[in-house]
């Protein structure tokens, strides 16, 4: 007789007394999965890697001789903390994600619902703004801003995990933190509200259009677009500033077959474009004076289909962009 390895490694073990231990082992860490979850999602900026990284925790406690772990929790954190550690240098190895460019994967809700798992979803996904400015820090940086700044462990804990002192664990928190608070600007009550649908609705309509010169005066002169194709589509991965140049990618990369469903994405006013009923790219837009300031889009169709996505709103008349 075998069961199913309750923490989700698909393992079966034999029943009886080591079973009973290894069950035991499993409850613990499920206890910790939720804060694991979240301190992964915040380093590594995606859902999906963060439930991998957390499942190499699980196994590396499996492996381990847990009775002897004093604190599981900090153990756990200090596990993981390291394995995304790991993931972040890759990351940066791999000239096929540009730096700087990676767009975190979106939590994408209907308009008006309030619900309590909603409402963490939304809490779990920081802010598209916080995980722009992530992305440019170094990854010990990031890792010990996260784990100080955002968790609240000690600079004596996170110093071993970077194989350097609490002191240099804490200069680097603190060298993160002056590049978190000059990257992000202040929030926008128009950005979540109906004010900021109609300028998104404006904002189609006017790409639909062709009418350069109304698109134009919808965006911010400073308005910075992050557009993450992933490996699949690494042409359409790009960083572009300014009005005129956000709104020429906007009218070039338009699709007549492109429907656009109104979503709320990481808790500010955006979309999800589809073509032929297949998502193509989901987008959260920010705002502030009556224009679009910051665009964030998904358009990588591996982490595309990953996505829990909700049943699509109905789609707004226009072209994706």
């Amino acid at each position: 007789m075998t069961t199913e390895h309750p923490a989700g490694t698909g393992r079966p073990t034999e029943a009886g007394c080591s079973a009973d231990g290894r069950d035991l082992l499993a409850r613990r860490f499920e206890e910790h999965r939720a804060h694991l979850h979240a301190v992964a999602v915040r380093m590594l900026g995606s859902a999906h890697e963060a439930d991998d990284a957390v499942q190499d925790a699980w196994l590396r406690l499996d492996r381990a001789d847990a009775e002897d772990v004093a604190n599981l929790g900090g153990w756990l954190t200090t596990v993981l903390a390291r394995v995304c550690l790991n993931r972040l240098r890759a990351r940066r190895s791999r000239p096929e994600e540009p730096v700087g460019v990676h767009v975190p994967d979106p939590v994408v809700l209907p308009h008006g619902v309030a619900g309590p798992e909603e409402q963490a979803l939304l809490a779990d996904s920081v802010g598209a703004a916080l995980f722009v400015v992530l992305d440019t820090l170094a990854p010990a940086e990031r890792l010990a801003f996260v784990l100080h700044d955002l968790f609240g462990l000690p600079f004596d804990e996170i110093g071993p995990t970077l194989d350097r002192t609490p002191a240099a664990a804490r200069q680097l928190a603190s060298r993160a933190r002056r590049r978190v608070r000059g990257g992000q600007s202040p929030p926008d009550d128009t950005t979540t509200g109906a004010a900021g649908r109609e300028i998104v609705a404006a904002f189609f309509a006017a790409a639909r259009g062709g009418r350069f010169d109304e698109l134009v005066t919808l965006l911010h002169p400073d308005v910075v677009l992050r557009a993450d194709g992933g490996p699949a589509r690494a042409p359409a991965t790009a960083v572009v500033r300014g009005a005129a140049a956000v709104a020429r990618r906007a009218m070039m990369f338009a699709q007549p077959a492109a429907q656009v469903h109104p979503m709320l994405v990481n808790g500010t006013a955006g979309v999800v474009i589809t073509v032929g009923g297949q998502p193509v790219s989901v987008m959260a837009f920010e705002t502030s004076g009556g224009r679009v300031t910051a665009i964030q889009a998904l358009v990588d169709p591996t982490r595309l289909g990953r996505l829990h996505l909700p049943d699509l709103a109905p789609a707004v008349e226009g072209e994706a962009g």
